[in-house]
């Protein structure tokens, strides 16, 4: 059955008759709001909102954008945590919104939401992730053979070979572990955790032939040196990646050349 969905004259206010039983709660959203349009200075500004705490933040963002305030802008399409669309930082954090949900984050206090950091803000939570792309593109993320001839056959790999880069084919270039690394927001030309994982996955796929290019790229002087280990990528990601250690083993390729 369809969640009950409240007018907006009762959005910011008590439920309508008959809903004693509710389940909704009152909810601050506290979302940082930039439009270039208007002002050089980002602000704060609150929504409140009667919500299913079992709902997610996505849910109340589009609540506020359909029923309060249709300028706020974001980004999200699936909705299920695999396009990677809409992360942000929810109370400080690097999330999903559409796998965050309101109980989870201390509804309680107002909910904080800004745009990622290290990449420049286009509009509220919209930034712009060209660089994040590029460097993505550089590290040339796609199985490369010294076989120009189309494949006559399919190219066999044991379960172990596949096991060997099982974790970092989990990416969905959502830019939260990039956006959460203290040296990407120093010096937005580090290539980033996600380029590396990216770079792993075919560094350490057996039907590769283009594993010394990619070390060779990330031994540039803004590639995988500039790693200090933090692990914020790894606690970051949605997916579960243990980002720092991709980066660790790529670190150990490039020193032993065995991959």
């Amino acid at each position: 059955m369809a969640t009950p969905v409240l007018d907006k004259a009762d959005a910011a206010g008590s439920p309508e008759p008959g809903f004693a039983d509710s389940p909704y709660i009152t909810v601050t959203f506290r979302i940082r709001r930039f439009n270039p349009e208007v002002s050089a200075d980002a602000t704060w500004e609150d929504f409140q909102l009667e919500i299913d705490p079992k709902e997610r933040v996505l849910d109340g963002l589009h609540k506020i954008k359909w029923e309060l305030d249709g300028t706020l802008t974001f980004r999200r399409s699936c909705a299920h945590g695999i396009c990677g669309s809409d992360a942000m930082r929810i109370n400080g954090k690097n999330r999903l919104a559409c796998k965050t949900l309101i109980k989870d984050i201390n509804p309680e206090k107002p909910i904080t939401i800004e745009a990622i950091k290290g990449l420049t803000v286009l509009k509220d939570l919209v930034v712009d992730m060209e660089p994040f792309f590029q460097a993505y593109r550089d590290v040339m993320p796609f199985l490369i053979t010294k076989d120009t001839n189309e494949p006559t056959r399919e190219r066999l790999q044991s379960a172990e070979d596949r096991e060997r880069f099982d974790d970092t084919t989990k990416c969905i270039l959502c830019a939260a572990c990039t956006s959460s690394c203290p040296v990407f927001w120093n010096d937005g030309q580090y290539f980033g955790p996600a380029a590396i994982v990216n770079a792993h996955r075919f560094i350490f796929d057996s039907r590769d032939e283009a594993g010394e290019q990619r070390l060779e790229v990330l031994n540039d002087r803004d590639g995988v040196w500039r790693c200090r280990t933090t692990f914020n990528c790894t606690d970051a990601c949605p997916r579960g990646i243990e980002v720092t250690k991709a980066i660790a083993e790529v670190k150990r390729a490039l020193i032993t050349r065995r991959y």
